[in-house]
């Protein structure tokens, strides 16, 4: 005998089926509402169209979701017949979202956190399992500081099972707002403007940038640069897409010196040697800025290096390019995870 139960998440009715498990979730308006849902929509269809948008392909998707490619595409198209419009434009390189796409991935988030996050809560109360936290830790990180953070969080949550996540993330955090991670440690907004609900942050500390330079400029024996030097000579630094914030904070800062400057582009995004082997090859004298590297007010990196690409590393003055890094969390999370958050972050930046 098959039995039912419903229950109501953000909007939709969702219905599991004892017998075999599986749910499916309908608008609770009215049958004549134009908002009703499509009958037939399960969570599993939106887990693969969420896994396929985040993935751009339905290759990475399909070992993501540990499920074959052609199953997976399959669902989507039944998930497009139910809807009754297209969700992804195919293309050779990749899919790209159509309008109705776009809107479909985010109410998508919303329920299928919303039902991940009810599950857990229930378990808890029920003494099962322990604490999950997604914790994104930002590319391009002073290395020390990404590895204190990781350690002292291994050391002082033993109880809660971690996922790392390494992503790109914007000023406002919207992974973490989206709920497609918990708590993530990266830069603070340039602005300082204050982080939306319901996130909550601790900042960590103030980095600055080493600014590499030819060994024969002046300045390169005091180991400082100006910023009116620096901002006169062509300098290399990005790309944009790996920290927008602070590249544009920075690029902002050197044109109230030059109104006309800007980045060039790094030809080895990966690999500072080349880079400074580039620099150090080029007709006028050029610079190389990492990004946030070191402590604001700390010596720039040893010179033992200097001699193979002849460039040093040097301050520079005043330390008017720097950016600030913080642990910010969803205030969602349990008050004991929050808590463990917060000491961290409070001992990491004495």
């Amino acid at each position: 005998m098959t039995s039912v139960c419903f229950s109501r998440v953000a909007g939709w009715d969702c219905m599991e089926t004892a017998e075999n498990g599986s749910i499916s979730c309908g608008s609770h308006s009215s049958p004549d509402s134009e908002n009703s849902a499509p009958q037939g929509v399960e969570l599993r269809h939106l887990r693969y169209f969420v896994a396929v948008a985040e993935a751009g392909t339905f290759t990475h998707a399909a070992e993501r979701m540990y499920v074959a490619q052609p199953t997976l595409s399959q669902q989507i198209r039944r998930l497009e017949e139910f809807v009754g419009t297209p969700l992804l434009q195919r293309r050779r390189e990749g899919v790209r979202l159509t309008e109705a796409g776009t809107v479909l991935l985010e109410e998508s988030r919303a329920v299928l956190s919303l039902v991940d996050h009810g599950v857990g809560r229930t378990r808890r109360a029920a003494g099962l399992g322990r604490t999950r936290l997604r914790f994104v830790v930002q590319p391009y990180l002073p290395p020390a500081l990404a590895a204190a953070t990781v350690s002292r969080l291994r050391s002082a949550a033993p109880e809660v099972d971690v996922t790392w996540m390494e992503t790109q993330l914007d000023a406002e955090f919207s992974s973490l707002l989206q709920r497609r991670a918990d708590a993530a440690l990266g830069w603070m907004s340039p602005s300082g403007r204050a982080l939306p609900e319901p996130l909550d942050a601790m900042e960590i500390g103030s980095f600055e940038p080493d600014v590499w330079i030819p060994a024969r400029y002046r300045g390169a024996a005091d180991r400082a640069v100006g910023l009116d030097e620096l901002a006169r000579m062509p300098v290399i630094h990005g790309p944009r897409p790996a920290d927008p914030g602070t590249y544009d904070a920075w690029r902002s800062v050197l044109r109230t010196r030059n109104p006309t400057f800007d980045f060039g582009e790094p030809p080895f995004r990966h690999s500072l040697p080349m880079t400074l082997a580039f620099a150090a090859t080029a007709i006028r004298p050029s610079a190389v800025l990492t990004g946030p590297y070191r402590p604001v007010g700390s010596a720039p990196r040893s010179t033992a290096d200097a001699g193979r690409h002849e460039m040093v590393p040097v301050r520079v003055e005043g330390a008017p390019l720097s950016a600030t890094a913080g642990l910010v969390w969803s205030t969602d999370l349990p008050r004991a995870v929050q808590q463990v958050l917060f000491d961290i972050a409070e001992k990491i930046s004495t």
